[in-house]
């Protein structure tokens, strides 16, 4: 598989919630496939019910 660099902005308090968002982010994109991620990024931004409820099965 090829990798591709980007550079990217990404909101926080402070520098450490950054790089720890990115750590996930990249977690995610590598174990979920393009499908997975676009279909939970599309429940994230369109339905707060589903979102809620993960949030919640998750303790957060």
């Amino acid at each position: 598989m090829d990798k591709f660099s980007y550079t990217i902005t990404i909101a926080a308090k402070e520098k450490a919630d950054a790089a720890e968002k990115l750590t996930a982010l990249m977690i995610l994109a590598s174990k979920l496939s393009v499908k997975e991620l676009c279909k939970l990024a599309h429940v994230v931004k369109n339905d707060p019910l589903k979102t809620a409820m993960a949030k919640a099965y998750l303790g957060i």
